[in-house]
């Protein structure tokens, strides 16, 4: 057969039937195909998550055996590094690369900072046992030491790890499946147990990426969520990560909007940071926390013969409530207070429907004033907020700086609260007829 000549198309062949049957052809079973084809797919990635889950557990060991060795001796502890030194060009010669001294460094920083954890994945079936660690016994015995190791060792090493879980700050047993060992290794960089749990938590829940999870810890978010937290709010942000049920649980001090790249300019405008806003809507819209959809910018409400623009508008699918946000580049004043409180009612009365909650207002500012925040509406008003915003990476002596100035004012907050109960009950009829 000769080949086709050169600029001819060669004539369109027929489906084929498919062997073994005439009547079928592979356009009928095409819809078969992309089914197979999404069960390979999805068994692939399950394989490459039971791999990264495995290798989490791995490195979990390896850094167990590595502190149990340097610490089983006063001499062995001096020579720390070493021990690291030596295990790592031995493993490179037998294993294979990835196994520098940096690496087992990671692998005795992960032990150390969860050896209250049990070695297991949760909601997976994957277990770490004798296929692959001989001297191991699977996970109901995957704390004790190896079969050769004395029993005072075991002993020793059962109470250290009861002693963890009895002061652990989470409820999290086991690793997630969801998360891979660099989501772990990132995690390392974050020496509060607590934020630590926190984070775990929120990667794991909001499907985080690891360039994601990096920037939450880069911006503080737990310590910027710890607005109007007591020490109770705290702990439950560390067992539980951020679980938004009234909208102070999505208040962020300070909103952090460095991925604007706004000048630092005094000719800014409102309306510039907008449309800088705008333009970065997706980066905005996970800053601004979660559940929340974009849905009007300058939305115009009329009362009586004037008009009114609200400059963005969202709507949180959790609380299932709109939120109002007007946009200051100064000081917050006593006006912007009044104004957002104006636009929370308008809206209520415009735009919100029966299966809406209450709308939210925020005053997002670029310096919060504290009087204004204590002696207006702001004060205890479980709708209406204001938040200082910065477009750079601030460092955590600000953020200590700016959460000491909500605990102050706060703590002014609820004393001036009691003392007016307190006034209030000994003006009471009940009160002068106990006297």
């Amino acid at each position: 057969m000769k080949p086709p000549a050169a600029g001819r198309k060669r004539p369109l062949s027929p489906p084929r039937p498919v062997k073994g049957s005439a009547s079928v052809t592979a356009r009928e079973v095409e819809p078969l195909i992309e089914r197979v084809v999404a069960i390979l797919a999805d068994a692939r990635s399950q394989v490459v998550r039971t791999v990264n889950s495995v290798m989490v557990l791995a490195y979990w060991h390896v850094g167990r055996e590595i502190v149990q060795f340097v610490q089983g001796g006063t001499k062995r502890a001096e020579y720390g590094e070493q021990v690291l030194e030596a295990l790592s060009e031995r493993l490179q010669e037998r294993v294979g690369r990835g196994y520098s001294v940096r690496n087992l460094r990671y692998f005795r920083s992960f032990y150390q900072a969860y050896v209250d954890r049990e070695p297991s994945i949760r909601d997976a079936p994957v277990e770490f046992g004798t296929g692959l660690v001989p001297n191991l016994r699977g996970p109901a015995t995957a704390f004790a030491p190896s079969i050769s190791r004395a029993s005072s060792t075991v002993t020793e090493d059962n109470r250290i790890l009861h002693e963890a879980r009895a002061e652990s700050d989470t409820l999290l047993t086991g690793f997630s499946s969801k998360l891979s060992w660099t989501h772990y290794r990132t995690l390392l960089t974050v020496e509060d147990r607590r934020a630590r749990a926190f984070y775990e938590i929120e990667a794991e829940r909001e499907s985080w990426s690891v360039p994601l999870l990096e920037r939450q810890i880069h911006t503080q978010l737990f310590m910027r969520l710890l607005k109007s937290r007591n020490k109770a709010g705290v702990m439950d942000l560390a067992k539980r990560g951020q679980r938004v049920e009234r909208p102070i649980d999505l208040m962020k001090s300070p909103v952090v909007l460095d991925f604007l790249d706004l000048p630092d300019s005094e000719m800014l405008r409102e309306t510039d940071l907008e449309k800088a806003i705008l333009s970065k809507l997706s980066q905005f819209l996970l800053e601004l926390g979660k559940g929340f959809a974009f849905v009007a910018r300058q939305k115009r409400l009329t009362f009586e013969d004037e008009e009114f623009y609200v400059d963005l508008v969202f709507y949180n699918i959790i609380l299932k409530c709109y939120l109002l946000i007007d946009l200051k580049l100064g000081k917050l004043a006593h006006q912007d207070v009044g104004q957002m409180d104006s636009y929370v009612r308008m809206f209520d009365a415009q735009g919100r429907t029966e299966s809406d909650g209450p709308t939210i207002g925020l005053i997002l500012c670029a310096e919060k004033n504290e009087s204004i925040a204590r002696y207006s509406v702001l004060h205890e008003h479980k709708q209406l907020f204001a938040a200082k915003y910065v477009t750079y990476l601030p460092s955590v002596k600000e953020l200590e700086r700016e959460l000491e100035r909500d605990r102050r004012l706060a703590e002014a907050s609820a004393s001036a609260s009691q003392l007016a109960k307190t006034a209030k009950k000994s003006r009471s009829p009940s009160s002068k007829r106990r006297k």
